[in-house]
């Protein structure tokens, strides 16, 4: 693991949430097409151009790392710095009209996140943090907030539809014991947990381009992240996720999903 993030790494992560927002803004409230991927999911023209420039620039600066991306694919898995992803993480809130989806940025190094981007290009907000990097929104020094009692907790995940099966069981389980469930903010919501608005993202059938941005962002603001077992998260990881303000809050919250 680096000990410092170089400059030109976090240079080039802002280059690409600008070059992506240019797009992005170009076709937002507009009356694009919407297709269905091969698992039902929508993807737009903004998707596809928007992942294009930030892979074109990523290739042209460091064309030995590779790339992991959600519309266009893997490419160089296996070198030491991995750039992942998701060009509109919330593609469902783009093609209705809603400002909560983001371009989501992240570096691995031999396999862990070390740098995290969440980049809103209509309200002009982006999240960074990284390894020996702060989390900041707009170059401000963001905090999470302490929570350590769940049934004070407010827990946002994308939908309800998501959880499936035992995790849906495990996931209402949770809802009974929280303050407040809320639903629909996408990635943002991992952004407000880095602000110290909310205490818990806890979320699944996610995948690498998901939630490896999520990861500095919310450490470095003083979180945790991991997945429902507590484990690191990275490339492989299972696709659910537990995010937390507070460190205990967190541990209460594993406990409860495990049954």
């Amino acid at each position: 693991m680096l000990s410092t993030l170089p400059l030109e790494f976090i240079g080039l992560a802002h280059r690409l949430a600008d070059a992506s927002g240019t797009v992005i803004r170009q076709y937002f409230r507009t009356p694009v097409a919407v297709d269905d991927k091969p698992d039902s999911s929508p993807v737009t023209i903004a998707d596809r151009e928007a992942e294009r420039v930030m892979r074109e620039l990523i290739q042209q600066a460091y064309p030995e790392h590779g790339i992991y991306g959600e519309e266009m694919g893997v490419e160089n898995q296996d070198a030491e710095f991995v750039w992942v992803l998701d060009p509109i993480d919330g593609t469902k809130s783009f093609i209705t009209g809603k400002p909560l989806f983001g371009t989501l940025i992240s570096l691995l190094h031999h396999g862990q996140p070390i740098l995290g981007m969440i980049d809103q290009p209509i309200t002009r907000e982006r999240w960074i943090g990284g390894i020996d990097l702060p989390t900041t929104l707009n170059g401000q020094a963001v905090k999470v907030r302490n929570c350590a009692n769940l049934s004070q907790a407010i827990l946002y995940a994308t939908t309800p539809l998501m959880f499936e099966g035992q995790d849906k069981v495990a996931f209402e389980r949770l809802c009974q014991q929280i303050k407040l469930p809320l639903y629909g903010a996408d990635c943002y919501a991992y952004a407000l947990l880095a602000m110290g608005f909310v205490d818990l993202v806890v979320e699944a059938d996610l995948s690498p381009y998901d939630y490896c941005s999520h990861v500095p962002i919310i450490e470095q603001a003083g979180g945790v992240i991991t997945d429902w077992q507590g484990q690191a998260l990275g490339l492989d990881s299972d696709g659910r996720v537990v995010a937390a303000g507070d460190k205990a809050l967190h541990q209460q919250v594993l406990n409860v999903l495990s049954g």
